[in-house]
């Protein structure tokens, strides 16, 4: 154990964390997995329903492709967290937290049934993003923010933000692997030239 702990830096046992939070992570999809073959009765084996056999088929099919992509990516998301964060544990951290939250988003709108949704990370149903665009507009003094309404149903329409805060943040994850490569490949370079 002291040769593994001489060789990696102190900051790895954060990189090893979030790798065990995205196992967390897909353990629940896959629950929601199981909830939705018996929700839809989609008997095991099946992997994914026929539309002409189950009038729920497709709902059962994002809940399932959701999981799916997401374990698809998994070994490339491994072992670029593993290599890069050999030689830049912090960073590697930090780009595989924001993977794992927008591979939660990916598969919460994939779940919804509409494959379209799993672009964007689910801010038309948070509470919490409504409390905080309520809150930026009420301290707001000038007129840089798009007006928000509240109805009395606490619906929140943010005319072009909503939208491009959830373009913005579906490339994280896409960027969070890029970033994961090019510390991998930092990694690499840094042991030939060695």
């Amino acid at each position: 154990m002291a040769a593994i702990t001489e060789f990696l830096p102190k900051e790895y046992g954060y990189v090893v964390l979030v790798l065990v939070f995205y196992c967390f992570l897909n353990l629940w999809m896959g629950a929601q997995v199981g909830r939705a073959r018996k929700r839809y009765n989609v008997p095991y084996p099946t992997l994914y329903a026929i539309e002409s056999e189950n009038k729920d088929a497709k709902l059962f099919n994002c809940v399932q492709r959701g999981h799916q992509n997401s374990l698809e990516m998994m070994p490339m998301y491994f072992i670029l967290m593993i290599l890069g964060g050999m030689k830049h544990p912090c960073i590697c951290t930090g780009l595989g937290l924001l993977y794992n939250v927008s591979r939660f988003f990916y598969f919460k709108g994939y779940a919804t049934g509409d494959p379209m949704k799993r672009l964007t990370i689910g801010f038309s149903h948070s509470s919490f993003l409504y409390s905080v665009l309520y809150l930026l507009r009420l301290c707001s003094t000038s007129s840089s923010l798009n007006r928000v309404y509240v109805d009395n149903r606490c619906n929140l329409q943010c005319c072009k933000r909503e939208a491009k805060l959830n373009d913005f943040f579906v490339k994280y994850g896409f960027l969070g692997l890029l970033g994961l490569m090019i510390c991998t490949i930092s990694f690499g370079v840094t042991l030939i030239l060695a």
